[in-house]
């Protein structure tokens, strides 16, 4: 029966046969010091099993390996563990799902579970928590995270953190509110809720105009990382709502399009940064935040990095939030470069427009969901990336609770 205590994780890197983390370890670095595979073995390399799946469409997971046993979540919302060596199954469970299930601006895909304990942790896309008995798959709790028919789902694997499991939600075409959760890992009972849009009255209330907070997105669909010394979670947000016209939502839009850096207990907002500022092209900062310790211009410094969807890439430093560095990565045409403290300089005519406008990169990003990893061995940051423009639409939108909340197109 696995048993992965917290103090297990915060010492994955010296687990290379195990995976016991979304990323690999809670820096996210998903960097293995395993060295059978080389650059004149590899051509050689042949399957010893294959899984297949029950159903067509996404298949996103990261698998989390312990002694020999690996989970993985399949669409919809299945959670299947497996005999690493074999690929047979050992057990499956599958969460029946609403007819009427409703999934906007993405597909039925789940990206994979936590472990904690002998626990295996999972959401649904009818945005539930689950949590099975690692041996056998039979449910410990089943906790309701919020409600679908609003366009709420969970797609993102959840993170274990000490003695709570923290997730997000997506939906953030809906003109949902986003937020980060945490609940009980023993009990499901839910610890605490950040919001990522705040309310009247709360710091960043005044960069939205008007109610439009209310249906202000910054959704939370993507894993993040964690700092044990520090005990904060770095976690992106997404775009705002709706996406391609911000008329109606005048300011910056706090915190959309922003890394989030969490306290773990309370889940209070220790610091934020946002990499796009009222952004009308759908360029989430859901992008894995990866921690490194590093020197930046001769000093000594511990910073977050992160690839962004927007084709810049940034270096934080990971106790303030100051920027340190900022450069493009891929084709960009919407700005001229960062400021000195990293907000971007617009450049004229690249909103979206009735007739369209052609802007780089295109709403896919210059990287998306798809992790990134850093290797200590090569100091280098390594992330996929793809060039691509597009012609973004503007149009007018009514916001109707449950449906599409775009505002327009590429």
């Amino acid at each position: 029966n696995a048993q992965v205590p917290y103090e297990r994780i915060v010492k994955a890197a010296a687990e290379p046969g195990n995976w016991l983390t979304y990323s690999g370890n809670y820096q996210a670095h998903r960097y293995s010091p395993l060295r059978e595979i080389t650059a004149a073995n590899v051509a050689g390399l042949k399957p010893l099993w294959v899984y297949q799946l029950g159903e067509k469409g996404g298949f996103e997971t990261s698998p989390v390996v312990v002694d020999g046993i690996m989970y993985i979540t399949e669409p919809p919302s299945i959670v299947s563990a497996l005999d690493a060596g074999t690929g047979r199954r050992l057990w499956m469970y599958q969460r029946p799902l609403p007819k009427d299930l409703k999934t906007l601006g993405f597909g039925r895909v789940n990206r994979g579970v936590a472990i904690l304990g002998d626990t295996v942790y999972f959401g649904t896309l009818d945005s539930h928590l689950v949590a099975l008995d690692a041996k056998s798959g039979a449910v410990r709790w089943d906790t309701a995270v919020a409600d679908n028919k609003t366009g709420h789902c969970i797609t993102v694997a959840p993170l274990a953190v000490r003695d709570k499991i923290v997730i997000g939600i997506s939906g953030g075409e809906a003109g949902i509110r986003g937020f980060l959760d945490a609940y009980d890992a023993k009990t499901g009972k839910r610890a605490w809720r950040l919001w990522t849009i705040p309310a009247p009255g709360e710091p960043g209330f005044e960069t939205w105009a008007g109610e439009s907070w209310k249906t202000g997105g910054g959704p939370t669909w993507v894993t993040g990382a964690y700092d044990p010394e520090l005990n904060l979670i770095y976690w992106g947000t997404g775009n705002p709502g709706p996406d391609w016209n911000g008329d109606a939502r005048g300011g910056d839009n706090l915190y959309t399009c922003s890394l989030l850096a969490v306290d773990a207990d309370s889940g209070k907002l220790r610091w934020h940064f946002q990499f796009t500022p009222h952004d009308v092209h759908d360029w989430d900062a859901t992008e894995i935040p990866v921690l490194i310790d590093m020197d930046v211009r001769g000093q000594a410094r511990k910073v977050v990095a992160m690839a962004n969807r927007n084709a810049f890439f940034y270096l934080l430093d990971r106790a303030t939030g100051e920027f340190l560095l900022g450069a493009p990565y891929a084709k960009q045409t919407w700005a001229k470069g960062l400021d000195e403290k990293g907000r971007p300089m617009h450049l004229p005519n690249t909103a979206p427009t009735e007739e369209g406008t052609l802007v780089y990169p295109s709403l896919q990003g210059a990287t998306n969901w798809f992790s990134p990893s850093y290797s200590p061995a090569t100091n280098l940051f390594y992330v996929p990336v793809r060039e691509m423009g597009a012609y973004y639409y503007k149009s007018e939108a009514d916001f109707k609770p449950g449906t599409f909340f775009g505002a327009g197109g590429e």
